[in-house]
């Protein structure tokens, strides 16, 4: 687990891994707890309860092979066991983590693992089609409290972890407005093509702040290419909207903008940017001046000293997860 950046040995005693699987291929093991017959439910319970005794302190047991173990003894032994060692958690003030790939078994045990014996049941998958690529996860049941159906995209970073994860954000804008320095003030990593000062093709930048990850493209501002930013806005999962906020003659192009991404449905914030600039316009004067509703978020920045960025960024985030 150090390679991801996770230090379970600094947990000490309060977490174990069950291992099931190098007894039943015969292999040596480097964890403390190795089930001796992963055929014999007897033999899974009780190296569960030597976990369980050991620990001092209220801890958590990691039990990554549950559906192997209902391969080998059968689905209901399976279901019956785990309510025992559900029991035996209880009793010794432990939490206990299953690790469940859902083949095709019957209903009844399906909607047992999802609904019946956990408090909480998380699922993972993949997407496999469409545009993006990846993986995501959703609480799909808590015990106490209402769970809402919604997934989210992760990628597991080394070293980091999990991280809630944004393919693609769009930072389009007027010409001159500051969407590469935008980009850049979000990522120490963001790279730009450029020609004689100003962006002639897309930025890119990789942010991870706060548990999320996201990879963010900057547009150039001419409206030769418009092209490019309707392409990437089929793709993107929420826009930034950079104006110059001394330039109240360039938001005509700048509402131009938001009306191709907004056409896709996608999450916007309006950034009013160089505000620390004589003449600038205050968030609600461009509101006024793009005549936006009330609804359309104009936040402050000034990009060049990263003023007002993450903040922007988290703002944004949250929308693309209640759209989510």
């Amino acid at each position: 687990m150090g390679e991801f950046g996770w230090d379970a040995e600094g947990c000490g005693d309060r977490f174990a891994i069950i291992d099931a699987f190098s007894g039943l291929i015969g292999a040596d093991s480097h964890e403390r707890y190795v089930v001796a017959d992963p055929e014999d439910t007897r033999s899974l319970t009780q190296c569960i309860k030597n976990a369980m005794e050991d620990m001092r302190e209220p801890g958590v047991i990691v039990f990554e092979s549950l559906s192997t173990i209902m391969d080998l003894c059968g689905e209901s032994e399976t279901l019956d066991a785990i309510e025992e060692w559900n029991q035996y958690a209880m009793l010794y003030d432990h939490a206990m983590i299953y690790n469940f790939t859902a083949w095709p078994y019957s209903d009844d045990t399906l909607l047992a693992i999802k609904e019946d014996i956990f408090d909480s049941t998380i699922s993972v998958g993949g997407i496999t089609g469409n545009v993006i690529f990846g993986q995501y996860f959703g609480v799909l049941k808590t015990n106490w409290t209402d769970a809402v159906r919604k997934f989210i995209l992760f990628k597991v970073l080394k070293p980091g972890g999990v991280r809630a994860y944004i393919p693609k954000i769009l930072v389009t804008g007027p010409f001159d407005a500051g969407k590469s320095t935008f980009v850049h003030a979000l990522s120490t990593r963001a790279v730009s093509v450029d020609r004689l000062g100003t962006t002639i093709a897309l930025d890119h930048g990789h942010v991870d702040h706060k548990g999320f990850a996201a990879d963010i493209f900057g547009t150039p501002g001419q409206e030769r290419f418009d092209p490019i930013i309707k392409l990437l806005s089929r793709e993107a999962m929420g826009v930034f909207l950079i104006l110059d906020s001394t330039r109240a003659e360039d938001f005509a192009r700048g509402r131009q903008m938001l009306e191709i991404t907004r056409s896709f449905g996608l999450p916007v914030v309006i950034i009013a940017n160089k505000q620390d600039r004589a003449g600038a316009l205050t968030p609600e004067n461009i509101r006024g001046k793009l005549d936006m509703p009330e609804n359309v978020l104009v936040m402050p920045a000034v990009a060049a000293t990263g003023e007002g960025v993450f903040e922007a960024f988290e703002t944004l985030i949250d929308m693309v997860m209640e759209v989510g």
